[in-house]
C-alpha cells in the first residue's frame, strides 16, 4: 500500500491551494487523515473523512479547510481557503483500519504573510 500526496506550494496569505492524496494497493480503510507537522513541532491532525462519509476537523481549521474523497477509492483532497502562515507545515496523508496505518511522503505547504 503506498500513499502519493500532492499540491503542496507558496502562496500568500489569503489565498488557496489543494491537496490531493491517491492510495494504491490492496486495503480496506476505515479512514483518511491529513495531518501536518510544522518546523519544531508536533505532528497534529488536519482533518479526517471516515468511511461512512463524517468528516472532522482540527479547530484551527474548521471553515477554511474542507476534506473530501472516496474513502472505497482510496482518495482524498483537502481545500485548503483563506490561508494563514501558522498554516505553514508539511502535510501527510494517512490511511488506516483496525490495526493497519498507512503514511505517505509529506508535502510542504509554505504561506507566506
Amino acid at each position: 500500500v503506498q500513499l502519493q500526496a500532492s499540491g503542496g506550494g507558496l502562496v500568500q496569505a489569503g489565498g488557496s491551494l489543494r491537496l490531493s492524496c491517491t492510495r494504491s494497493g490492496t486495503f480496506r480503510s476505515n479512514g483518511m487523515t491529513w495531518y501536518r507537522q510544522a518546523p519544531g513541532k508536533q505532528r497534529e491532525l488536519v482533518a479526517s473523512i471516515f468511511s461512512d462519509g463524517r468528516t472532522n476537523y482540527a479547530d484551527s481549521v474548521k471553515g477554511r479547510f474542507t476534506i473530501s474523497g472516496d474513502n472505497a477509492k482510496g482518495t482524498v483532497a483537502l481545500q485548503m481557503n483563506s490561508l494563514k502562515p501558522e498554516d505553514t507545515a508539511v502535510y501527510y496523508c494517512n490511511a488506516y483500519g483496525g490495526t493497519r496505518s498507512y503514511w505517505g511522503k509529506g508535502t510542504l505547504v509554505t504561506v507566506s504573510s
